[in-house]
């Protein structure tokens, strides 16, 4: 994008806060946000850096969004780094992102925590507190009964579902109520979510003294806190601010930068003693503007859905005004050290950010030996089965050489004693979910699959069937030769890149193993000793309770409406349970 054209279309900006995307086609290449639209595009005509004039000079579309506020700006940029993982950008390599309450399109619009909106929807927020915007989104069902379930659940229903019953909807599918009523309690709704607190505040105000009155305190207080968080959805919290000398909960963050990669060390004290710690990766194309660029990318995105400590303890100040007068306004207080217990913390969360540096050219090491882009994020599958009973299979995340618990996936699987059909269908599940957009994890760059040949094409076999375009290798134990789809690596056991795959195979084993184990466990101790329940029946009764428990749980007449289970054996069931 040439200077002129970039200053002609800065000059057609609004002066409002908001977040600007530099693209070129279909890829976004940076997000930023302002808390002046014009001037800060315009001041892209004249790049502060090298990183940013090669941005700008590959772009060639500017797009804009406009938000109410200077933290709805802030927390949308993180969002939009998250979903689009632009190039120029420093990027947290996790999946979370802020929540945001969208209302459907159609004649029954639907309200939803979501953090994919829909194109088509009215969307709100983002907004730092999932937990808030749960309650406020309860709430709003409660008193004006809007509809939570899918278009799918909607359509072709006879009568009302469940909710009508608890008072969480007002059940338009089945013309409870009409679709004018429903539509005028919609846009009480979106009064609501465009700062309209009253709309909600008063009738909970009301419910609660009612409550009150009728000496139901527990309810009175349970109304309270949900007036209490809806008041402060629009911000009335923000006075809020803890005090310093009685601060519980602190974190600690030290940062290591090499090359494009960084890692953030966290460490968490809570009541003056450390009780976890943790690493995270990030890309941070040229050095992303030095340590104060790392730190302002992980504050805003690491913190999307999880609790602020009371205090972070920084290396260094990270410069950003935005970002500071959002995590005052929250209540935590950010401090730099320069002696003392608090350095020597931030000392020892160096220590731990400077670890990572070695996983990471493990992953190059592998992304070169097998020729790949990169090798940062990695999946590991295997499957556990006592001679195909109690079939499972394990999908282990790995990012720059770490595993990401988080991130695990685990499947129960039909009980089949085929170790090649079994991955096949474990490999199908994952790949049929990406594709489809129904798991929220980023695409990795390789599957690593704890097997031979013969479970490597089994794999390949469901990722063409699903059109999931994604590289994988199998490492067998017996041998601990890497195959490929084309050839077979016989590396020495000191290869750095060796050394990465055993560790995800070994944990792909690992975690299949544990939940093998609990499966079969759940089972065979409780159900398979029982006279007259045989495998089919087994079956039936977890497939109508769902599990052990519920079986154990259930009245002599649910027991008897399963197919299969008479009164001699609903009996039966009930003495051994």
């Amino acid at each position: 994008m040439d200077v002129d054209r970039l200053r002609q279309r800065a000059g057609e900006l609004p002066r409002e806060p908001g977040v600007y995307q530099f693209r070129e086609g279909e890829t976004t290449l940076y997000v930023g946000k302002a808390v002046d639209l014009r001037s800060r595009v315009r001041s892209y005509a004249d790049p502060r850096s090298e990183r940013i004039r090669r941005m700008v000079d590959r772009a060639d579309e500017l797009e804009i969004a406009v938000t109410d506020t200077e933290t709805q700006a802030l927390l949308l940029e993180a969002n939009l780094i998250k979903r689009h993982g632009p190039r120029y950008n420093v990027r947290l390599k996790d999946d979370k992102s802020y929540p945001m309450v969208q209302l459907t399109a159609g004649e029954a619009p639907r309200i939803e925590v979501t953090r994919d909106p829909a194109e088509s929807a009215t969307v709100y927020g983002p907004y730092t507190d999932k937990g808030r915007v749960e309650t406020v989104v309860k709430a709003l069902r409660e008193s004006y009964g809007i509809r939570s379930c899918t278009d799918h659940k909607y359509a072709g229903r006879v009568r009302p579902c469940l909710d009508y019953e608890m008072g969480l909807c007002t059940a338009p599918c089945t013309g409870e109520i009409d679709l004018d009523s429903y539509r005028e309690d919609v846009e009480r709704v979106k009064r609501f979510l465009e700062g309209e607190t009253g709309v909600l505040a008063d009738p909970l105000s009301r419910r609660m003294e009612a409550a009150a009155a009728e000496r139901n305190f527990e309810r009175a207080a349970n109304l309270r806190d949900r007036l209490a968080a809806v008041e402060s959805f629009h911000g009335g919290g923000a006075d809020a601010v803890r005090s310093v000398g009685d601060e519980r909960t602190v974190d600690v963050l030290g940062v290591a930068i090499e090359g494009d990669g960084a890692t953030v060390a966290r460490l968490r004290a809570e009541g003056g003693k450390l009780v976890e710690r943790d690493r995270h990766p990030l890309s941070a194309p040229d050095g992303g503007e030095g340590v104060p660029g790392v730190l302002t990318a992980f504050l805003v995105q690491y913190y999307a859905e999880r609790e602020l400590p009371e205090a972070i303890l920084l290396p260094e100040h990270h410069g950003d005004g935005k970002v500071s007068a959002w995590l005052e306004a929250e209540g935590v207080d950010v401090r730099v050290p320069g002696a003392g217990r608090e350095a020597t913390l931030v000392d020892l969360a160096l220590k731990n950010a400077r670890r990572n540096v070695g996983r990471r050219e493990e992953c190059a090491a592998l992304a070169e030996a097998l020729g790949l882009e990169s090798a940062a994020r990695i999946e590991g599958f295997d499957v556990s089965h006592a001679g195909g009973r109690a079939a499972v299979g394990s999908d282990v995340t790995f990012v720059d050489g770490d595993p990401e618990k988080s991130a695990y996936r685990r499947k129960k699987l039909a009980d089949e004693n085929d170790d090649y059909a079994n991955m096949r269908t474990l490999l199908e599940w994952r790949a049929r979910r990406a594709v489809e957009g129904r798991d929220d994890r980023p695409d990795p760059d390789l599957l690593v699959i704890d097997g031979g040949r013969g479970q490597l094409e089994a794999a390949r076999e469901a990722l063409e069937a699903v059109g999931w375009t994604i590289p994988a290798v199998a490492l067998a134990k017996a041998d601990e030769r890497t195959i490929t789809p084309d050839r077979t690596f016989d590396w020495p056991d000191d290869a750095p890149q060796l050394h990465l795959l055993q560790r995800v195979r070994d944990e792909a084993h690992r975690f299949a193993l544990q939940y093998h184990g609990s499966v079969r466990d759940e089972v065979s101790t409780a159900l398979d000793g029982v006279p007259g329940v045989g495998p089919e029946t087994r079956k039936r009764l977890l497939g109508r309770f769902g599990s052990v428990e519920n079986v154990r749980g259930a009245s002599r007449e649910e027991l008897e409406s399963v197919p299969g289970v008479g009164p001699k054996t609903a009996e039966t069931i009930e003495s051994h349970l």
